[in-house]
């Protein structure tokens, strides 16, 4: 199952993207043997100033035809990591070919695109920068591929 991560706003070189990387070449490394991965990552810039409204125009281009679509808001469902693992393993058994996270700009994801999203995902009860929440995305995708092949980077 190829996953995508969708973003709004263009990540520059520092420690975010940095870490980011770091996460997306475990998961890679641990995922491709269980049919998970890789994981590309897709920015869409609303240059035209179009609010949520405009950025919600560039995502749903960007987003893959036939995938599975998680939203990241912060009033979507607080799952448990290794929750989180069984959802993504689920939509693999259940032969999805396509995985896509939106994470929307400073004001969060239209209502269009959370009305279609198969799982509204919150990552905890605060409100995070979005370029700190593509970190988290990504270090929770490389600990479901852990939890998932039983490897000892999740203890609970």
């Amino acid at each position: 199952m190829k996953l995508s991560l969708i973003a709004v706003g263009r990540l520059r070189k520092g420690p975010e993207a940095a870490l980011i990387d770091d996460y997306l070449q475990r998961f890679k490394r641990i995922g491709r043997g269980m049919g998970l991965g890789p994981v590309s990552v897709i920015e869409v810039e609303d240059k035209k100033g179009g609010g949520k409204a405009g950025e919600a125009v560039l995502l749903q281009k960007a987003l893959p035809a036939g995938a599975v679509l998680v939203a990241l808001d912060e009033r979507g469902k607080l799952l448990k990591s290794p929750e989180f693992a069984d959802k993504l393993a689920g939509w693999r058994d259940q032969g999805r070919g396509e995985l896509s996270f939106m994470i929307g700009g400073a004001d969060g994801l239209h209502k269009s695109l959370l009305s279609q999203a198969d799982l509204t995902l919150s990552l905890g009860k605060m409100v995070w920068p979005h370029m700190l929440a593509r970190v988290m995305l990504s270090e929770q995708l490389y600990r479901a591929a852990s939890i998932l092949a039983n490897a000892p980077y999740h203890r609970e």
